[in-house]
């Protein structure tokens, strides 16, 4: 037991509720932590591993004025490291962090000279990296919102939600970025392993591609680490690789940081600043003035093609964007989209409540070509197939698969992929106790023209979209931890100190050296194997005597333990 744990008790008993809880909080504590007092929460604190990661928080300045209070060349008065129990109240680095400490290299502080203005055309290759990172942020977020992606052990996306991503459209080599940059904009959330869009992502998609922006950077640069940030900005990015000098993994942070500002158009490839960050990084609003100049505007209109594609000639207007999407494969998120419609496509956008006159009604209407004769074609017949197989509920709460054309119930009826189902024949027809909605998205997935009836025996849409409210969870409290320090707070901690010292030396049973008040008012020092503590006494063998001796604990002013 550490001797220097007893003046950090003492120090973190006279920190307020909320004092306490940031200092827990910074060094990673957990709320369910088994601490008893706050001895051993400062034992923990002083805790090699502890400091380890306490060490990682720090910047070069921070870091070169521990190192240097550690050498014993100067007290640290730095208000983060006295937060973070690094030093006591007069800058004094305590020895187990100094031992920790002492081993580190010096710190050299990183060049923070302001970065170079980027030249026009590296400013439009950074606009246009921009406004395709914001497009394929969109077809996530779509994807998420018809159907959670998949989340690994790890938080990561799974390889088949990289697949299916690429499929879309979106660049799959820079899904985690995205990722990344949607989650601290609260546009998605990871509910245990998948990731779902919450009700900020249907907002975010019906704006246009300035205000979608805004909210990208201005959360990037709120979650920026202490480090990198200078006020409510942040610090040239060529600083950002020494920004943690003493945490190990912070080299593969900083390089996801850069790599989405980059994604961003915070800066450019070649490491060069555009106009519009600028006042970001001073700790200005997000102006996209300049970064509009570099884009095409907005458009509402597009061309139909008779190989049954749509291409719009610019940026698509959100609004008219997302229902494209609904009833189309998206093959790319350039400044002019492209867009395919299948027959699986048009039978999802029927599945969610399009009709073929409402589909064809509204091409009409964005079209500049008019609608080409086989797009017509594959969206009459699509419609027209569509429904040929019904699903409804039964007054018993199970689901009923009808169909007019016995073969493709049969068909259905003996699909291996849909066995989980557990779909019975039963008078014609097929019966499962999986509901409704389930069975028709199954179906439909399987590729079957599926429909879910309504109660009234009418089409029903249906939705599978899982949104999540985009409030993360709240923090975990450490009430219930510093109730139960502040318990065991007693009035005399000296006496708590020495009992502790007392019951460690016993269970060690430790050479220690007790001092003694004697009735005449001197002191002795006795050298003693502690072998027991009970009911007010210390017993143990006095080494020189070699006799057992038991002392009254209200008797012993101080105990050592003695190293030979």
């Amino acid at each position: 037991m550490s001797t220097h744990a007893r003046p950090l008790a003492t120090r973190l008993a006279e920190l307020s509720d909320a004092q306490l809880e940031r200092l827990l909080r910074l060094r990673g504590v957990r709320p369910d932590a088994s601490w008893e007092d706050f001895f051993d929460a400062a034992e923990a604190l002083l805790d090699s591993a502890s400091v380890e990661r306490a060490l990682a928080l720090l910047t070069p300045a921070e870091a070169r004025a521990l190192l240097g209070a550690a050498r014993g060349e100067r007290p640290a008065h730095d208000e983060i490291l006295t937060i973070l129990a690094l030093v006591d109240g007069d800058g004094r680095v305590p020895a187990p962090v100094a031992a920790v400490v002492s081993t580190r290299t010096p710190i050299v502080e990183p060049d923070q000279s302001a970065p170079q203005p980027a030249s026009a055309a590296s400013a439009a290759r950074a606009a246009e990296r921009a406004f395709t990172t914001v497009g394929f942020l969109a077809d996530l977020l779509l994807a998420a919102r018809v159907r959670p992606l998949a989340l690994v052990a790890t938080g990561a996306l799974s390889a088949g939600e990289r697949k299916r991503l690429a499929e879309s459209g979106a660049d799959a080599g820079a899904a985690d970025d995205l990722r990344a940059a949607a989650e601290s904009a609260g546009l998605v959330r990871a509910v245990e392993r998948e990731l779902l869009a919450t009700d900020a992502a249907e907002s975010w998609l019906a704006s246009s591609f300035a205000p979608r922006w805004e909210r990208l950077t201005e959360a990037f640069r709120a979650g920026l680490p202490r480090g990198v940030r200078s006020g409510t900005g942040w610090i040239p990015m060529s600083a950002w690789p020494a920004a943690h000098p003493w945490d190990p993994a912070w080299p593969a942070h900083a390089e996801g940081l850069l790599r989405l500002a980059r994604l961003l158009g915070l800066a450019t490839e070649e490491g060069d600043e555009p106009d519009w960050a600028a006042s970001m990084r001073r700790g200005g609003p997000a102006d996209t003035s300049a970064l509009d100049a570099l884009l095409p505007t907005e458009v509402d209109r597009l061309f139909l093609q008779n190989d049954l594609t749509a291409i719009a000639p610019g940026p698509l207007q959100p609004a008219l964007d997302n229902r494209l999407r609904a009833m189309t494969a998206h093959e790319s998120a350039a400044q002019a989209s492209s867009y395919r419609f299948t027959a699986d496509s048009v039978a999802l956008a029927l599945v969610e409540g399009e009709t073929a006159d409402s589909i064809l009604t509204f091409l009409r209407e964005v079209s500049l070509t008019g609608v080409p004769q086989p797009l017509e074609y594959l969206i009459t017949q699509t419609a027209a197939r569509h429904g040929l197989v019904r699903v409804s509920r039964d007054d018993g709460g199970g689901t009923v698969v009808s169909s007019t054309d016995a073969h493709l119930l049969e068909a259905i009826a003996v699909d291996r992929g849909l066995r989980p189902l557990g779909l019975v024949r039963e008078s014609g027809r097929l019966v499962s106790r999986v509901n409704a909605e389930t069975v028709s998205w199954a179906l439909a997935d399987a590729k079957y023209p599926a429909t879910l009836i309504g109660h009234d025996g009418r089409p029903a849409a249906t939705s599978r979209r899982r949104i999540t409210a985009a409030a993360p969870e709240p923090e975990e409290s450490y009430a219930a931890l510093i109730g139960r320090l502040r318990s065991r707070q007693g009035p005399d901690a000296d006496a708590a100190w020495l009992d502790r010292e007392l019951d460690a030396a016993v269970r060690s049973r430790a050479l220690v050296t007790v001092e003694v008040a004697m009735p005449d008012g001197s002191s002795r020092e006795l050298v003693l194997e502690a072998t027991g503590l009970g009911g007010g006494r210390l017993r143990g063998r006095d080494r020189a005597a070699d006799v057992e001796r038991t002392l009254p604990v209200r008797s012993i002013r101080s105990v050592r333990v003695r190293e030979d």
